[in-house]
């Protein structure tokens, strides 16, 4: 057995958005590094055969980022982006299976964002922002580029690529809005399209509407209203005529657990079909009948078909089951999963399993020793069941405890810890294994997995129960002599980032935490963050809301700077529009302001997510250093 690096875990290459030819006999995907080292992410495209007689072959050559496979309904074409004619912008390309041949499909100036190939061979749907005009290269030229918001604002729009005559048309049927997503009926009819009312991820997600458009006349009819944050679309027969179906939030509010939305076509009569489902469903897969959905169901996953009244299991499957995609009549699927000790691949079978893995794309992760991962199930203080994992030091048992614990905390707040291998650039169970760390991954109330109201409890009173949920998990440990509670820290990013500030505001158990891209006031973060709406439903009120003290400042951890005592290390990339910045260096100045311990640590370039190679070690290194400076001195 080999030690852990953090080479290791960030030299990898990881499998994205598998796609399944409709003959159900290759499968194309997309093969990404995990940290990037110059400009671009440089990726490529693998194809497998599904029977796994001939193991996986790279299709493109080039260096370049390469994207989005899509199959043409004859399994003979499939198309892609890639940026291999001008980094950093992406155009449609095709590739001809009988001979070979690849075909540059557009040079659309601005770049495709995304496409769909329609059921017309000629024709391919194309996503794209408006092409540069003269006007906007002399403005370049001369600097004369004042942002005046709400004026030009990039848009996504539908356009149609013809592929005898390489010709791009925009049809004008959705006036200014952003379109997101396209799905053509199954039998070759129209396509569903969604818009937005402009590409504001704080105002777009709030004002969807569903369209359906005909690529022969170039004509739309506008269906309405759609419910917030709707994604996934699919269609689907039933009796009364077309259904078109999405995933979305449950109303009312913006914060709570998904549901999957059914609109009659005909009638025009929208129902929530998983209204009181125990799961929350994660993606809506079309076929020529009923779609399938994806279900996060606690710590693993549920795959169901979507049946006329009623929501029909298919399969089941240890941790997440992740970018599903299956052939015509669904009775193949291809999807992302993994083990407890193995990250994902790519695995393919029938809807009601077992899948069979057909790619190996981690093989330098063979032979290394990873910590013993269990899952937990306990109560909280009201009695509501709760679930998590426990990750053991590497090579030990839970008898020969108590071992230094650290907790951490995962993001959203709706997202939730699987029963997956826990190995990531981030604060990561496994990182911390390694070194000799018992490690909790709560999955406090809400979090996905559970419905609606275990995700919906939390609007307006983050850091409450959820909270205590949290210490729960930790005194259960501390008391099944697992933990020592002298030797105790927290840790998390982003929404995880802001528990661990919360943590150390209201108890000094902790000997050490990390917050990483975390929220430390609410007010702000409705502000200036890019889903400002969202997060003033988490923290209860924006800074407007009338002359304070609002909500917002009893669930914010500036609040209770002045009471924090434990050693905090704050990582954050300097770019990050989620939570900006100022958010750390508020942590920070108040910190400093109190004489608190703390190293504060920005990554230039990055986002939310730190992405480029160095930055990822820095963050592996930093993180172990500072818990062994605290917790094993």
């Amino acid at each position: 057995m080999t030690g852990l690096t953090a080479e290791v875990v960030v030299d990898g290459r990881q499998p994205q958005t598998p796609a399944l030819a409709p003959s159900g006999r290759l499968l194309c995907y997309v093969l990404a590094p995990i940290s990037r080292s110059g400009d671009h992410l440089d990726s490529a495209l693998w194809l497998v055969d599904t029977d796994g007689a001939v193991a996986s072959r790279r299709v493109t050559a080039d260096i370049a980022t390469e994207s989005r496979p899509l199959w043409s309904a004859d399994s003979q074409t499939l198309f892609f982006l890639s940026d291999r004619a001008d980094r950093g912008i992406p155009q449609l390309h095709g590739l001809t299976l009988a001979d070979g041949t690849m075909t540059t499909l557009t040079s659309w100036r601005s770049g495709v964002i995304d496409h769909l190939p329609l059921a017309d061979p000629n024709l391919v749907a194309l996503l794209a922002e408006d092409e540069p005009t003269e006007q906007d290269a002399r403005r370049a030229r001369d600097r004369d580029d004042a942002i005046v918001v709400g004026e030009r604002e990039p848009r996504a729009r539908l356009r149609l690529l013809d592929r005898r005559t390489g010709r791009v048309t925009t049809p004008s049927v959705f006036g200014d809005r952003h379109v997101v997503e396209l799905r053509q009926r199954p039998d070759g009819g129209p396509l569903a399209v969604l818009t937005w009312a402009s590409a504001d991820n704080d105002h777009g997600p709030r004002t969807g509407q569903l369209h359906l458009f005909d690529p022969t006349t170039a004509t739309a009819e506008n269906l309405g209203p759609v419910e917030v944050d709707a994604r996934s679309l699919a269609w689907w027969p039933g009796a009364d005529g077309w259904h078109l179906g999405y995933i979305a939030l449950t109303p009312p509010g913006l914060q709570g657990g998904t549901a999957v939305f059914d609109l009659a076509v005909d009638s025009r009569v929208l129902r929530n079909r998983t209204v009181g489902l125990s799961m929350c469903p994660t993606e809506l897969c079309q076929t020529d009948a009923a779609p399938l959905v994806v279900c996060a169901d606690g710590l693993n996953t549920t795959l169901a078909r979507l049946d006329p009244t009623d929501l029909t299991t298919l399969s089941q499957h240890s941790g997440r089951l992740d970018n599903l995609t299956t052939t015509p009549a669904g009775e193949g699927i291809a999807a992302l999963a993994g083990t407890r000790y193995q990250p994902p691949n790519v695995h393919v079978g029938p809807p009601s399993g077992p899948l069979r893995r057909i790619t190996h794309t981690r093989p330098e992760l063979d032979g290394i020793a990873l910590g013993t991962q269990q899952p937990l199930a306990y109560r909280a203080a009201d009695g509501l069941d709760l679930d998590g994992l426990l990750v053991l030091p590497v090579g030990r048992t839970a008898s020969e405890g108590p071992f230094p614990l650290v907790t951490i905390v995962h993001g959203g707040p709706y997202d939730r810890y699987a029963d997956r291998c826990q190995l990531f650039w981030f604060p990561s169970a496994q990182w911390l294994a390694a070194a000799g760390y018992a490690v909790l991954l709560p999955n406090p109330r809400g979090g996905q997995g559970h419905g609606h109201e275990f995700a919906a409890s939390v609007a307006g009173r983050v850091g409450q129960q959820e909270w205590t949920d949290i210490l729960t998990g930790i005194d259960l440990l501390v008391a099944e002599g697992v933990a020592d509670p002298d030797r105790l820290g927290i840790a998390g990013w982003s929404h995880g980032g802001f528990m661990a500030a919360w943590a150390v505001g209201q108890t000094d158990r902790f000997r050490a935490a990390l917050v990483g891209a975390g929220v430390v006031d609410w007010g702000m973060l409705a502000a200036t963050g890019e889903y400002g709406q969202f997060e003033a439903a988490l923290g209860g009120s924006t800074g407007w809301s009338g002359v304070g003290p609002h909500p917002h400042d009893a669930v914010s951890p500036i609040s209770f700077a002045s009471h924090i005592r434990t050693p905090v290390l704050i990582l954050h990339g300097a770019e990050d529009t989620n939570v900006p910045l100022g958010q750390a260096v508020y942590l920070h100045r108040a910190l400093r302001h109190f004489d608190v311990e703390h190293e504060f640590v920005i990554y230039p370039r990055e986002g939310h997510s730190i992405r480029e190679r160095n930055h990822q070690l820095d963050v592996l290194r930093r993180t172990r250093a500072w818990f062994d400076r605290w917790l094993r001195p």
